[in-house]
């Protein structure tokens, strides 16, 4: 059965709101016509060959860029996909769980408790997104189990979904802001238009700091003033979904031969040899030059989620359950690999390249004080097509950074800009709402009606703001490693 079957919500926001009630519609329509987002990625590998044959590129070209450019990405593939492996393995560890259990007993009222479990989900996404979301969509979980806090369901998980859909991309586990500071993960295609951006341009920008402070504070408030009131509150109850039956079995040794895995030896020692080795690096880093290296950050929170997990065999476990989020990274990724090699390798006769022809046209419809407004718009759109989860900024950055380039804009913010408005498409498309969805057993079309809300409050002040705070940086030519 689709996530979005079966009949629409009943009451609150959803019967109440008549812009709720079209974005349920909306998403009905989308799950039912949209393909899967492989399928649009294939559709754009197509797209891209023939333009690059229409600017007079050989055939024979085009797919030798092709071929050479799908495993281009490998290293930036694996990064990404222990990026989630990592934050849920961390959210899912006993002690995180009793934490939860305790900050589930604070909230005194249902509307309270949503913005609570908002505020937790975008300040985490900040840090990790993965973390973020499996984190907030517990905690909206064991609130539900309350039997003294009337709490809206659907609208809880809808604010345990909002760090993915507002900032989880101006943080750390930024996908393009990562990139962009570790050139080693890059196509060299891409390194010689952009440079290598450290984190101090992009994600830890004054600006960047203040958009992020900002969008937490409306979409929290947006969050607490579309929650249903008691009386119109759907809880877990109401909707038939049993809360106290979604627990995790816990690993029984069943045979002598496994001791090792219910064992903390072996944890103890890889944690003494992890954390010897993080020391000896922060020696010789700083704090900001550690984390923003995308092996030490993934390396940092698997040896976290192993010692908090303590036994080898609940570890593991935990890491299986994690792969089902991880599919479409490995499988999107080599694509995205080959259209960035296509369109920035296939040159016609004129030694002239597809992201060269593209760049030149946002140069003729943009200038430095429109850049902002023109990518921010784009990237929105072409983030409903393909939700990466930051991914498809290979394909956009050869022909916008040298766009940006040309008119000579800040290119740490051109990032910046793409971060913030690619995020926005996540509240209204449910792609990466699968692991929300999974742990508190709803469908996508249970949140859409409040995630909707959420994206038409957004989507005006986050533009405004790009574009405001994008006029206050100046032009710093690209640094090359």
């Amino acid at each position: 059965m689709s996530i979005a079957e079966g009949a629409a919500p009943q009451g609150g926001a959803s019967n109440d709101s008549f812009i709720a009630r079209v974005a349920v519609k909306s998403c009905a329509f989308s799950e039912r016509w949209v393909p899967d987002p492989f399928a649009v990625v294939v559709v754009v590998v197509a797209v891209v060959a023939v333009a690059a044959l229409g600017i007079g590129a050989s055939p024979v070209t085009v797919a030798k860029t092709f071929g050479d450019g799908f495993w281009s990405l490998i290293p930036f593939t694996m990064q990404m996909t222990f990026i989630v492996i990592g934050g849920y393995v961390t959210a899912d560890s006993p002690p995180v769980q009793k934490l939860i259990k305790r900050l589930a007993g604070i909230p005194t009222s249902g509307r309270g408790a949503i913005m609570m479990v908002g505020i937790f989900g975008m300040a985490l996404s900040l840090i990790h997104w993965g973390f973020s979301l499996v984190f907030a969509s517990l905690l909206a979980r064991t609130l539900a189990q309350r039997s003294d806090l009337r709490m809206d369901y659907r609208a809880a998980g809808a604010a345990a979904y909002l760090g993915l859909g507002s900032v989880w991309a101006l943080g750390l586990s930024s996908s393009a802001a990562q990139l962009q500071a570790n050139p080693a993960s890059m196509p060299a295609s891409l390194v010689q238009v952009t440079g290598v951006i450290p984190f101090e341009q992009t994600i830890f920008l004054w600006q960047s700091l203040t958009l992020a402070a900002i969008l937490i504070a409306v979409s929290a408030w947006t969050s607490w003033a579309t929650a249903p009131n008691d009386e119109k509150a759907r809880t877990a109850k109401d909707m038939g979904i049993d809360v106290h039956d979604m627990k995790a079995v816990e690993p029984v040794r069943t045979r002598p031969g496994e001791w090792l895995e219910y064992s903390p030896i072996l944890t103890v020692f890889i944690g003494a040899l992890a954390l010897t080795w993080m020391i000896e690096q922060l020696s010789r880093n700083t704090v900001l030059g550690f984390i923003a290296n995308l092996n030490t950050y993934n390396f940092v929170f698997l040896m976290l989620g192993l010692m908090l997990h303590w036994r080898p065999r609940r570890f593991l476990d935990s890491t299986a359950r994690s792969m089902s989020s991880v599919t479409g990274i490995l499988i999107q990724f080599p694509m995205l690999g080959a259209i960035s090699m296509m369109m920035t390798g296939a040159r016609n006769a004129e030694g002239e390249s597809l992201s060269e022809v593209l760049a030149k046209i946002f140069t003729a419809v943009a200038s430095a004080e429109t850049f902002a407004f023109v990518v921010g718009l784009y990237s929105a759109f072409l983030g409903l097509l393909i939700p990466s989860g930051g991914g498809k900024w290979i394909i956009e950055a050869p022909y916008v950074m040298a766009a940006a380039n040309e008119v000579q804009y800040h290119l740490g913010w051109v990032v910046q800009i793409y971060n913030a408005a690619e995020a926005l498409p996540n509240l209204i498309n449910p792609t990466w709402m699968l692991p929300v969805l999974g742990i508190l057993a709803l469908r996508a079309r249970d949140l859409i009606g409040f995630t909707f809300i959420q994206f038409a409050v957004n989507f005006p002040i986050v533009l405004f703001l790009l574009w405001l705070f994008g006029m206050t940086l100046d032009y710093i030519p690209p640094v090359m490693p």
